[in-house]
This record gives structure tokens, sequence and C-alpha cells, in this order.
């Protein structure tokens, strides 16, 4: 059976150069970063040498450079971290965020913790029916206690990608003339692969990643804090990352997202690739009678095609397929495990029932023509064979 995978947005394989990378640390450099010995000052090299390659990604300093356990860490982190410290400085008894519907769960269940706490009186924005930030309800919903505004760069359902530069424009316009600074987060998660990270041209204070969505390992994540942002961290006990995140650093690892950052500016051209096979699904795809394309025709990253397919449950095609050896996913991976309606399908005005009948394909660097090619002729096979099994009609 063949093994097409198209669920890049969800995991990466590991890749073989940056699994050779990570080797050596697991059973020969060993050492923990924090003693003095050779090993411990061999590890702690390596942890610093990668920090470097991660800072000159993101066009920063390495002291501003947080590794975590994954995206979701650097998140609560992050939100948690920054709204505790400002609660403390006694300035403002309840600081109010912005965020938007469309966010990824890890930023809108952690923001509605601290809402559910009392900590912060939270606004979630709208979206376009492409799945943009509306940026007119942005600048309204400002008020003088905002001090945090977490937006993603990319959106992990439909590929949408947010007008993270103006937004962070806008915001240092808005802090040369208040009293309360207001502090801005991008989730990057799924704009590491391909957009432009750099943190002073997105005008941003945080930005969070994970590893194992750049074809790293699973279980690392970095958080970017720019110097002078305020923050508490989560985790006591050590003062490693910079008394950011107590624990003993997870070398190997840390060398693993380094060098999948590392390949990232090495293989650029495969940007162009991607681009060029989902345009090739698209095209294909649209050719299905009652398929319609999800999120933003041009401004979406490369690698992320979603569509509705009309009289078909989501759920079904994903099976169908994978007994195809055509791995994809229907909605949002991180709540694919649930039948709720998705809800950034429903932020962008998607009636609930269709938003049941929506597949995911996410393309990598490993996804070849002959795969989309495959996926083309079978794909429509199964949409027939479903529509007549469907209880929902299509006509």
């Amino acid at each position: 059976m063949k093994k097409i995978y198209l669920d890049n947005a969800a995991t990466t394989p590991v890749d073989q150069r940056v699994f050779t990378k990570m080797k050596p640390y697991f059973s020969d450099k060993y050492g923990n970063p924090s003693e003095f010995h050779k090993l411990g000052i061999e590890a702690k090299k390596a942890v610093s040498e990668s920090r470097e390659v991660v800072a000159s990604f993101l066009g920063t300093q390495k002291e501003e450079i947080v590794f975590t356990s994954c995206a979701t860490e650097s998140i609560n982190l992050c939100h948690k971290g920054i709204i505790e410290a400002i609660i403390n400085m006694g300035s403002l008894k309840k600081p109010h965020v912005v965020s938007s519907q469309i966010e990824h769960k890890a930023v809108l269940e952690t923001l509605n913790h601290l809402k559910n706490q009392g900590k912060i009186d939270l606004s979630l924005i709208g979206v376009d029916k492409c799945g943009r930030i509306d940026l007119v309800s942005l600048k309204k919903h400002i008020g003088e206690d905002t001090v945090l505004i977490s937006i993603m760069y990319a959106n992990n359902e439909v590929g949408t990608i947010e007008p993270i530069q103006e937004i962070g424009d806008y915001i240092k316009k808005l802090n040369k003339k208040r009293k309360n600074r207001i502090y801005f987060h991008t989730d990057a998660t799924q704009a590491i692969n391909y957009l432009n990270c750099k943190v002073n041209k997105l005008g941003v204070d945080m930005l969070s990643f994970s590893g194992h969505k750049i074809y790293g390992p699973k279980g690392i994540g970095v958080l970017y804090v720019k110097k002078g942002t305020p923050m508490i961290r989560q985790i006591d006990g050590g003062n490693q990352e910079m008394g950011y995140r107590a624990g003993t650093e997870n070398t190997a690892f840390i060398v693993g997202i380094s060098e999948a950052v590392n390949l990232i500016k090495k293989e650029k051209e495969k940007i162009n690739e991607i681009k060029k096979l989902r345009n090739l699904l698209i095209k294909g795809m649209l050719e299905i009678k009652g398929t319609e394309l999800t999120g933003d025709i041009k401004e979406r990253v490369p690698g992320i095609a979603s569509f509705i397919v009309k009289g078909v449950e989501g759920e079904s095609m994903v099976l169908l397929l994978s007994q195809k050896g055509i791995f994809v996913s229907s909605g949002s991976a991180c709540t694919s495990d649930k039948l709720t309606p998705s809800h950034v399908l429903t932020a962008m005005g998607c009636d609930p029932i269709l938003s049941h009948s929506s597949i995911r394909f996410s393309l990598g660097k490993y996804t070849t023509e002959s795969d989309i090619n495959y996926v083309l002729k079978e794909f429509p096979k199964i949409i027939s064979k479903l529509r007549l099994m469907s209880p929902i009609k299509y006509e």
C-alpha cells in the first residue's frame, strides 16, 4: 500500500540530518549543561550554539530565545507569565487582552483560563470569510487597559496568513502615546517553514513555534521574548533558560530544533515546489462537483489547502483515504477527535453542518507530484462512494 503523508500541519517526520545531529547527545555527549565538568561544558556549548542559530533565524539576540517543550508551553509561558507580571506591578488590577476567534486552542484555552480566573478581560475579534483578521475590529477593541495582543501568523486549519507586520506597526505607533504598553505575541507555528519571521520586521515582542512542525523532534519548542518584556516563569526550580523556565535543558532536542531551523534557511527553494504542488491539488480538487476551497486563495501558506466537500462527512473522508494510504485530517488536528463544528470555519461564517464536511491537506518537503496525482485519482472515487452512502443527499 502506498504511504502518502499529507498531514504536515499536524506534525512532520524528523529529517534524517536532524536526527544525525541529535544522536550523540543521547548516549555520548550526555552531560548536564549546568555542570562544570567536561561533559557538562560540552552540552552547554551545544545549547548555546543552538540558541545562536535560532536567534539568527529570527533576527534577534540569543538571550531572547527560550527553549520550551513545545509551542503550547511557549504560549502558556508567554500569556500567563506576562499577565501575572503586569498584575504584580500593581498598575492594573484586570488587564485586557485582545486575540482572535480563529487562534489555535493553545492560545484560546490559555486565555480562557486566565479569564475564568478573573485575571483578564478578553476580546476575541472576528475574521472575514477567508479567515483574515478584521483590522478595523482589532483597533476598536484596543482600550486603555489593553496590555497584550495575540494573533497567529498563519492559521493551522485553512492556511490564511494574517497581517502581523501591519498590526505590529500599528501597535508601535500606539505605544508611543500610551500609559500602559501593549505587548504583541504571534503564534508562528505554521509560518516558520515558509514566511519571514524576523521579529523586528514583524514588530512582535514574543513569538512561539514548535520543533515537530519543521522536521524536528516532538517535545521541543521556542519562545522569543524581547528584552524588557515583563514575564513571570511558570515552572519553578533552577535558573535555566535565563530564569524563564526551570529544568535541565533537553540538549539533544535543542540541537534538533536548531538543525531543523538551519535547514529551513538552506532549503528555501523547496517553498516554490510545495506551492506548485498545492496549486495542482487545488485545481484538481475544485473539479470535483460540490467542492469549495476554504481560506484566502492568495494570502495562504504554501503547504495548506483545505476544502468543504458537500454531502460528505469529514471523518469518513479521512478514514477512506487512510485505507488508500493517504493521510490527511478533517479540520484542525488538535480538535479532530471531537464532533463539534470547527471554530475556525464557524468564525469564517461557514454553516456548522457544512463545517463537518471539511478536509485539510497539508503538504511538505517530501511531497511529490506523483503523490498529488494519486490523490486526485482516488479522491473522486471516494467522494462518489460516500455520497451514495450519506444520509445527507447532495444534488
